[in-house]
C-alpha cells in the first residue's frame, strides 16, 4: 500500500489530522465489501460493493463530497446482493482517483 495521505489532493479540506481517519474508512470499506473493481478510464473507476454496504458508502462518499468537491460519486440500489459505485474526477484529479485505486485490495 501506499502512503496513507498520497491520495489526499491539496484541495481537500478535512483538517490533516483527520485524514487518516477518513483513508482507514475507505480501507475498511474496500477490504469488507469490496466484490470487484473496473478501472473504466483515466477519470473513472466503478467499484461493486456488497449489499450490506450501502448506507455505510453512501455517508462515507457524503463525507468526503464535502471536503473533496470534485469527487463525483454515484451509487446504484443494491440488487443481487451487491451495489455498484462509479466515482468520477475531472482531468485535474486523476492522480487523486489513481492514489485511491492503489488502495484497493489486490
Amino acid at each position: 500500500m501506499t502512503d496513507h495521505l498520497a491520495w489526499a489532493p491539496a484541495a481537500c479540506t478535512l483538517p490533516t489530522a483527520e485524514q487518516p481517519l477518513r483513508v482507514a474508512e475507505f480501507d475498511q470499506l474496500f477490504a469488507d465489501h469490496l466484490r470487484n473493481a473496473n478501472r473504466v478510464d483515466p477519470q473513472t473507476l466503478d467499484l461493486t460493493l456488497a449489499a450490506e454496504a450501502r448506507d455505510t458508502t453512501a455517508d462515507l462518499t457524503a463525507r468526503e463530497s464535502e471536503c473533496c468537491s470534485f469527487f463525483a460519486f454515484t451509487l446504484t440500489e443494491p440488487t443481487d446482493g451487491h451495489f455498484h459505485l462509479r466515482i468520477g474526477v475531472p482531468p485535474t484529479q486523476v492522480a487523486v482517483l489513481d492514489g485511491l485505486a492503489d488502495r484497493l485490495p489486490a
